[in-house]
């Protein structure tokens, strides 16, 4: 269990959040078009793990909207974005947002994924979707950087993630 914040007021988390220098949890996660990814689908190259609460709200969107142009100027990396919105709701915000170089998923069909990370909320008012993180992952799926962002409300701190990420090309 881990804790963090919204609007100032604690909130908890469901499981163990990852360690540095483990392998990461396997998850099995929704497409947009209903197909179910594994983490073995990205193998072989490093990649930026997001989760947002919903991509229908503005940190949610902005930090989508960072990461997808970060993407663009990245194609070596995948950048994976996580929320329990529907597949249908994130494939019609990529579309009306211009978002094409990140993957969206969804944990529609079930929440394991949050609770293997760590980051399912338990309680308050967004029980049962997931916290704001950011988890980077080498080619061999070990952990190489963790942010859970310390208030829901906030974005992460893109400079720390982009750099862990980039310096782990060395």
């Amino acid at each position: 269990m881990a804790e963090t914040k919204l609007k100032g007021n604690v909130i908890h988390t469901q499981g163990t959040l990852p360690a540095l220098h483990q392998k990461a949890h396997d998850f099995r996660l929704v497409d947009q078009d209903l197909s179910d990814k594994t983490l073995s689908d990205f193998k072989g190259k490093r990649k930026l793990i997001a989760t947002v609460p919903s991509l229908d709200t503005d940190v949610c969107s902005t930090m989508t909207k960072h990461l997808n142009s970060f993407a663009k100027n990245h194609p070596s990396v995948f950048i994976l974005v996580i929320s329990a919105d529907l597949p249908f709701a994130q494939k019609r915000f990529c579309g009306t947002e211009g978002v094409h170089n990140v993957k969206t998923l969804s944990m529609m069909r079930n929440k394991d994924f949050g609770k293997d990370y760590g980051l399912l909320i338990q309680d308050g008012p967004l029980a049962g979707i997931l916290a704001r993180s950011i988890t980077i992952l080498d080619e061999k799926d070990h952990v190489i950087y963790f942010e859970l962002v310390p208030e829901i409300t906030h974005e992460p701190d893109y400079h720390k993630a982009e750099h862990a990420l980039l310096r782990s090309f060395g």
